[in-house]
């Protein structure tokens, strides 16, 4: 059985004063902390990283980063390295998400390289993947989805070091989600391809994260869908009022 998964990605938000709400979290889920329950990682601001992972060390919570360069140090002015994120006490970081491939030109190519660099770190990798609207609207979603899977995806993947989140581009943020049909046929699709390239066992054991407007009121149901081992949410994630309430939903 795949362990439950809730990932929260707070993207550029978060002074020190939030940090509140990770231990707010960590405090009212203390009785998660085991293996049958949802996991839950919390992915803020590197500038919160090391505190988040201080204060949330032995506790259900362990922390993430969003990003890491490819290279372990060197002259990358403004990056972090997965090295950096380990030291700082992350156990997992995001790469390939739809913003960072959009806004800085990420390619599948240069995700594969981070994931790579990540897992030499001793981080999990949650690789994201997903179609435009117009990708969807014109019969596309699966080619797009199947290319992103081989290209971003190391040849060595194993449950232990890879976690996929499907995420419509066209969903994230705004509050409008594929049918439960939709999601369902992609995760399909996804779990098809990790098995047909790694081999049953192995791509049976990587958990597979619906994210784009996941909240309190709709995770329930999504993750009653085969092949959904949870979430990956963004803003819903800020306040642990609303993430305690999704990770509840996944608990079922």
């Amino acid at each position: 059985m795949r362990r439950k998964l809730a990932a929260g990605n707070w993207k550029m938000n978060g002074l020190g004063a939030a940090l509140d709400e990770a231990t707010s979290l960590a405090e009212s889920h203390a009785n998660t902390a085991t293996e049958a329950a949802t996991e839950i990682v919390l992915c803020p601001p590197a500038t919160l990283v090391r505190e988040m992972a201080r204060r949330c060390q032995g506790t259900a919570v362990v922390v993430g980063g969003q990003d890491c360069h490819e290279a372990a140090s060197g002259a990358h002015t403004g990056d972090i390295s997965a090295e950096m994120l380990a030291d700082a006490g992350a156990k997992y970081v995001i790469l390939g998400h739809s913003e960072r491939r959009a806004a800085y030109g990420e390619s599948s190519d240069l995700v594969r390289h981070k994931a790579r660099r990540a897992w030499q770190a001793g981080l999990r990798t949650i690789i994201c993947i997903g179609e435009s609207e117009d990708q969807r609207q014109t019969g596309k979603t699966l080619d797009v989805i199947g290319e992103q899977l081989a290209e971003s995806v190391p040849h060595n993947a194993s449950g232990e070091t890879l976690v996929i989140a499907y995420e419509p581009i066209w969903a994230i943020g705004t509050g409008r989600i594929p049918t439960l049909d939709d999601i369902g046929e992609v995760h399909e699709f996804i779990r098809a391809q990790l098995k047909a390239r790694f081999g049953g066992d192995a791509g049976d054991a990587v958990r597979l994260l619906y994210g784009g407007s996941m909240k309190p009121d709709n995770a329930a149901e999504i993750v009653r869908v085969a092949n959904v081992d949870g979430g990956l949410v963004g803003g819903a994630s800020l306040k642990a009022a609303d993430f305690g309430r999704i990770i509840d939903a996944i608990n079922g």
